[in-house]
């Protein structure tokens, strides 16, 4: 898998208009985000979009009901075609499992293949002290993370959303039987020369492939660029020159 494949855009813009206009700048993206924002704005229009152009799809919804619900939604979201989609780990196994069985069942439905399911651990925007203080869990944010990685696994999802400060832990305390069997899709990447913003818990991009992440989401660092086409192929390019080094180093 090439460098470029590995990095997810997220198209966080207001409306259809700014998400072609996005999707046209960055031709060499093959893999998009559409979150909540997007989505509710355009619907599944923009998903249609992106088919059209024959890209992969992370649909970011983060959904967190009671199983009943989220079953339901994941089913409707099952039916679009999509290759990832997202539900929080903290709505607890029954929700997790019900969610995967739904998304199936609404591919199936709609003849389409069923989108990898997988859940967000801890969002990137929270640190250990509002872990602690303001959602009032006496866990470390990684043992935190841990925990709620292991409960996707058990629910039979493909994967989880976590920090790439958390990949290396998930990664070597996981069960993981085949490389393509459980994903680590880590937000919170930001190369040296981008700004954190409220990523409060960050790698650059070759750091967190180097602590096992499969795919990064990369947003802000090319899409707010001056110029987001060269923003993203310097980070192709990093990633690049770092694991080729890593390779003659050893």
């Amino acid at each position: 898998m090439s460098e470029n494949e590995r990095i997810i855009v997220p198209l966080d813009v207001p409306d259809e208009a700014a998400a072609i206009a996005l999707i046209e700048a960055l031709p060499k993206v093959t893999f998009w985000k559409v979150g909540l924002e997007l989505f509710v704005s355009s619907g599944p229009v923009i998903l249609q979009a992106l088919k059209d152009r024959n890209k992969r799809i992370f649909l970011d919804l983060k959904f967190h009901d009671i199983p009943n619900t989220m079953a339901g939604a994941c089913r409707a979201a099952g039916r679009y075609g999509v290759d990832l989609l997202t539900v929080h780990a903290a709505a607890g196994s029954v929700a997790l499992k019900a969610a995967q069985i739904a998304a199936t069942e609404g591919a199936q439905q709609a003849g389409c293949a069923a989108p990898r399911v997988i859940a967000v651990t801890l969002l990137t925007s929270i640190d250990g002290l509002s872990l602690s203080l303001e959602l009032q869990v006496p866990l470390a944010v990684k043992t935190y993370a841990q925990q709620m990685a292991q409960i996707a696994q058990n629910s039979g999802l493909g994967g989880v959303v976590c920090s790439p400060q958390e990949a290396r832990l998930l990664k070597d305390s996981l069960t993981i039987s085949e490389p393509d069997h459980f994903w680590l899709v880590c937000p919170g990447v930001r190369p040296t020369w981008a700004t954190k913003g409220d990523q409060l818990r960050s790698l650059t991009p070759l750091q967190a492939i180097q602590a096992g992440a499969d795919y990064l989401v990369i947003g802000r660092p090319i899409t707010q660029a001056d110029d987001p086409a060269a923003a993203f192929a310097r980070i192709c390019e990093e990633i690049s020159e770092g694991m080729s080094g890593e390779e003659s180093v050893g």
